[in-house]
């Protein structure tokens, strides 16, 4: 078994590859992992789709064939050619497969280094997976770890001491752009959870918060935690005309602002599109300063600088727990060949204990008395060897230990199955 994950970010994508690439709802998803579960070398999958990366993580039986499956599925989902798909794509495989899967849950491998929101969005990919049967016990696992490692990168560092996210890298770039924002009026389109960091983070910055939602009484709800005013989404095409301040961060799977509904205005505008898919598609507005996910990236580089040392230690933390998940695993592959071991042990007792009663050696009245005594000193004797197995399993010839142990236990297998038709 290998663990495959295949990677497109904001380090080998473009905006407009990633948004190809993205799922925007749980049925589309549900079809990939399906799609991508057909071929016979790949049994677990879990697609990781956000505004910064697009990944599938899987467990397979033979790499290169289930990494040809996932890109030829990718090709056809995205319109883009298979060839590009493969010069873009970061393809990692077993440890290294683990080491980013540990990176992306600590949130190392994100363009805001810390960020908070990646964990959520992990876990709630590996829920979809799991509950929906595209993903078992080998993917549960390694994922389990990585959220454990997380834990132990935010606990020996303080990468997540000061919470950042794309969201207040934006409202940061806007302070810088219009300095104050006291009594300015802000329109936010969505109530998810970038909406919600925002909204928070423009209100405690004295802004004035307007939301917008398709459905209204998710809007009102989010509008009552932050001390926000609705603003009824049929009013979209005179409001973006009207606020000087917009966000946007819809599941909406096409441009909802689009120059259909855009004026000309005599005054400048700071957009700020946080969706992938893009929610804003325009070619006029010459006031209009657009920001989109990737025109961040200098803000997020004085981020990385500021964590360096933190980033560091959190890589230290990650490499160790890489070691100490295969040296589990290796545990977990030792424990079925000692289990078998004494199975095999307690069939031999059954038989030798049988075969001293039919020889008379011993009356029929104690029978099981014998077999108890035969496997009590079995158990004895397997004691000391089967410990030793499992402290060897923590070392890297683990492999070769149990291989030679499956090859002892079916020649043994092969002779009792000899004494035993000899002895009937």
């Amino acid at each position: 078994m290998h663990y495959l994950n295949i990677s497109f970010t904001h380090k080998n994508s473009t905006l407009e590859i990633r948004e190809k690439l993205s799922y925007p709802d749980e049925q589309h998803l549900g079809v990939c992992l399906l799609s991508l579960n057909t071929s016979p070398s790949i049994h677990e999958s879990i697609l990781i789709s956000t505004c910064n990366r697009m990944e599938v993580f899987c467990s397979c039986t033979d790499i290169a064939m289930a990494t040809e499956h996932i890109f030829i599925k990718l090709a056809e989902r995205s319109g883009i050619a298979k060839e590009e798909l493969e010069g873009r794509a970061d393809i990692f495989d077993d440890s290294s497969a683990i080491h980013h899967l540990f990176s992306v849950a600590s949130s190392l491998d994100s363009m805001v280094i810390g960020e908070t929101q990646i964990a959520g969005q992990l876990k709630e990919a590996f829920r979809f997976s799991y509950e929906n049967g595209y993903s078992s016990k080998k993917l549960a696992r390694a994922m389990r770890s990585a959220f454990q490692c997380a834990a132990k990168v935010r606990n020996s560092t303080d990468i997540s001491s000061k919470p950042v996210s794309i969201a207040s890298v934006a409202v940061s770039q806007l302070k810088a752009l219009l300095n104050d924002l006291t009594g300015k009026k802000a329109l936010i389109i969505g109530v998810g959870e970038m909406s919600e960091i925002s909204a928070k983070h423009l209100i405690s910055n004295g802004a004035i918060v307007y939301i917008m939602n398709r459905t209204k009484e998710k809007a009102v709800k989010l509008a009552e935690q932050c001390g926000a005013i609705v603003l009824d989404y049929s009013e979209l095409a005179n409001a973006v005309n009207e606020f000087e301040i917009l966000f946007t961060a819809t599941s909406a799977s096409e441009p909802i602002i689009t120059d259909a509904i855009i004026q000309t205005c005599d005054f400048d505008r700071y957009w700020f599109d946080m969706a992938l898919p893009r929610d804003i598609s325009y070619h006029k507005g010459d006031r209009i300063s657009l920001y989109q996910i990737d025109d961040l990236k200098t803000i997020v580089s004085k981020n990385m600088g500021l964590r360096e040392e933190s980033a560091r230690i959190a890589h230290g933390v990650i490499g160790r727990a890489v070691v100490e998940f295969f040296e589990w695993l290796s545990t977990l592959d030792v424990e079925p060949v000692i289990k078998e071991i004494y199975q095999k042990a307690y069939a031999t007792a059954e038989i030798e204990s049988a075969r001293a009663i039919s020889h008379g050696y011993i009356p029929k009245e104690y029978e099981a008395e014998a077999r108890k005594m035969c496997e009590q000193t079995l158990k004895r004797f397997l004691h000391d060897m089967t410990a030793k197995m499992r402290s060897v399993s923590q070392e890297s010839k683990s492999d070769m230990m149990t291989g030679a142990m499956q090859f002892l236990i079916e020649d043994k297998n092969e002779l009792l199955n000899k004494f035993s038709k000899g002895h009937k």
